[in-house]
């Protein structure tokens, strides 16, 4: 195709379809002026790929008449081509006459066809001038019944009947007899085993297998890739387990219910290209909405190699074409001290790219889903698996669709407190994971300190997000800092307006202090202050200049290299955080 690149400098051969050499596919090279032969070719390529259901590639052999586009001067760079181009028919001129000369229709044949063509590209103009677009038009026959945002959809609980977790359970922990797995992957699963019979220490990857589960005993598809998601990058989920005699696998979640559809499963090791497996996986949720689609980064900010799929398509696809996804991006996160590349998943970025005013507090009716209808992504930093539990059930219970970015843990999969009870995943009135409006994904989870509605003795609130609560309390417990109140802000974006201001009109006398792990330019802290701000504001409780943060210093790379440099600065901040003494300016480490 003709252009402003000379194809020596776009591609490394002459043709742009040799890369398809690579996957052993046909190629199939026709002169776009032959218009017969390229309805031939394409309908050659089509019976191909029904037929073999493999890869076949049409190289359209063509130009661009006008370069770029119609304003184009392509002749700046390309004047011998041009030339040739502008003095050559057009594809329309060459077939129209070969159709006179052969005699099979006349000139008043084709001005028909014209004029027929021409009214209606010009009727569709003009009404195009008047179309207000209406979101349903956008969904095709498989989203019959999702609503759009003008269509209010309310909250749905995601808890489970006791004895449905019970029985999954069992199902997902319980190998076959003949099956001898690695010693150690054995182990995990009779200690996961334990966790159902008691009822207790449910740990991540069991609070993620019981999602999985309980949504296919509904009638669900589940599908997960990545790379290195069967074992899992930390070895923490093993959802797909190999005997160590005869290398068979074997993967549970295949046998949940009797007789199980092997595809109402599917976990995938994909290939190293993040862009390409992303992209597919989003095509894959549009076309199947009441399908869970995750896809997982090895580590948070491999993602960087899928830039192009959050920036074009996931966090603008429904402003930009009114197209709904309820995909979702698993990106491990948190710092560990494992240096720059393995440490931040780029919060900051998937905050900065969400639409939601911070200086408007929304409609926040408990019982509906208008603000997270309106935006135009979630981001949350989860830090119990009960509540990922749930968070990864509410994609499929509600009535619309939206992209879901999770901050996954690494060192919270094995932390001796990153735990949920299983009473915590059930729907029974007075378990822990009941409030008032049944069991569902907690967006805040407040201070686990049996606080009263009013506690005027409290002279801190440190709000923060993720593994840093858990390095936080410790501090707390270790200084018997009764005084001071921690609340975990699960869902970062949309802004949980209302249960922040829960947590303000509770601590009155508190200092507000927002704490993170990230450099200060990074994370959470620029998306969080003015919207914390703003609630502040609006119930008389100061103002911008009244939140104190406490993390790490402005940083061009997210994290040092040293373990040792790491343990100082993580150490400092938490115990910045808890200090007796009052926090009188911003504390960077």
């Amino acid at each position: 195709v003709a252009f402003t690149t000379d194809p020596r400098a776009g591609r490394s051969s002459q043709y742009c379809t040799d890369v398809a050499k690579a996957l052993n596919a046909p190629i199939f090279h026709v002169n776009g002026d032959d218009v017969e032969a390229v309805v031939h070719a394409c309908e050659l390529a089509a019976e191909w790929r029904q037929t073999f259901h493999s890869d076949v590639v049409v190289d359209l052999v063509c130009y661009r008449r006008f370069g770029h586009n119609e304003i184009d001067e392509p002749s700046f760079t390309q004047p011998k081509m041009y030339k040739i181009i502008r003095n050559h028919p057009s594809a329309l001129q060459i077939y129209r006459n070969k159709l006179l000369e052969s005699g099979q229709v006349t000139d008043d044949d084709i001005g028909n066809i014209s004029q027929k063509v021409s009214t209606i590209l010009n009727d569709e103009f003009l009404a195009s001038k008047d179309y207000v677009p209406k979101r349903r038009d956008w969904l095709s026959a498989y989203w019959t019944g999702f609503k759009s945002p003008e269509q209010i959809s309310r909250v749905r609980n995601t808890g489970v009947k006791p004895e449905i977790l019970k029985n999954v359970g069992k199902a997902i922990t319980t190998l076959p007899d003949n099956f001898k797995p690695h010693r150690a992957v054995k182990k995990v699963y009779e200690q996961r085993a334990q966790m159902i019979e008691t009822g207790e220490g449910l740990d991540w990857a069991m609070g993620e297998a019981l999602a999985f589960a309980t949504l296919l005993v509904e009638g669900n598809h589940v599908r997960l890739s990545g790379q290195d998601v069967e074992r899992g990058t930390f070895s923490h989920r093993h959802s797909v387990i190999h005997d160590q005699e005869t290398g068979e696998q074997y993967c549970p979640l295949d046998h949940v219910i009797i007789n199980q559809n092997e595809e109402m499963f599917t976990v995938s090791n994909s290939s190293l290209s993040e862009f390409g497996v992303l992209g597919f996986e989003l095509g894959y949720s549009m076309e199947n909405p009441n399908s869970l689609v995750m896809w997982e980064a090895q580590f948070g900010d491999f993602a960087n190699g899928a830039q192009v799929i959050f920036d074009q398509f996931i966090s603008s696809g429904e402003a930009k074409w009114l197209r709904q996804t309820g995909l979702v991006v698993l990106l491990p996160h948190g710092y560990d001290g494992q240096g720059p590349e393995h440490s931040s998943a780029r919060l900051e970025r998937y905050l900065q790219m969400s639409d939601d005013n911070p200086f408007v507090i929304p409609e926040m009716d408990t019982t509906l889903r208008k603000q997270i209808q309106e935006c135009n992504w979630q981001v949350v930093n989860v830090t119990t698996p009960a509540n990922y539990f749930h968070v990864l059930r509410r994609q499929i219970h509600r009535e619309f669709r939206k992209p879901l970015i999770v901050m996954s843990p690494k060192n919270l999969l094995r932390h001796k407190d990153c735990k949920s009870n299983l009473s915590e995943f059930d729907d029974v009135r007075g378990h822990p994971g009941f409030d008032k409006q049944g069991t569902r994904f907690k967006r805040l989870i407040k201070d686990q300190n049996m606080h009263s509605d009013l506690e005027e003795g409290i002279r801190r609130l440190v709000l923060c997000s993720g593994k840093v609560y858990y390095e936080l309390d410790d501090e707390r417990k270790k200084n018997n800092a009764t005084d001071v109140a921690i609340c975990r802000v699960e869902q970062l974006c949309p802004f949980p307006y209302d249960l922040i201001q829960r947590e303000l009109k509770r601590y009155p006398n508190a200092e507000i202090v927002w704490c993170q792990e990230e450099p200060m330019n990074m994370g959470a802290y620029n998306y969080i202050a003015p919207r914390l701000a703003t609630a502040m504001t609006a119930l008389g409780r100061g103002t911008f200049e009244d939140i104190r943060y406490i993390g790490r210093a402005p940083s061009a790379s997210t994290a040092t290299g040293f373990y040792s440099v790491h343990v100082k600065e993580q150490t400092e901040l938490v115990q910045k955080a808890i200090q007796p003494e009052p926090i009188k300016t911003n504390t960077t480490i």
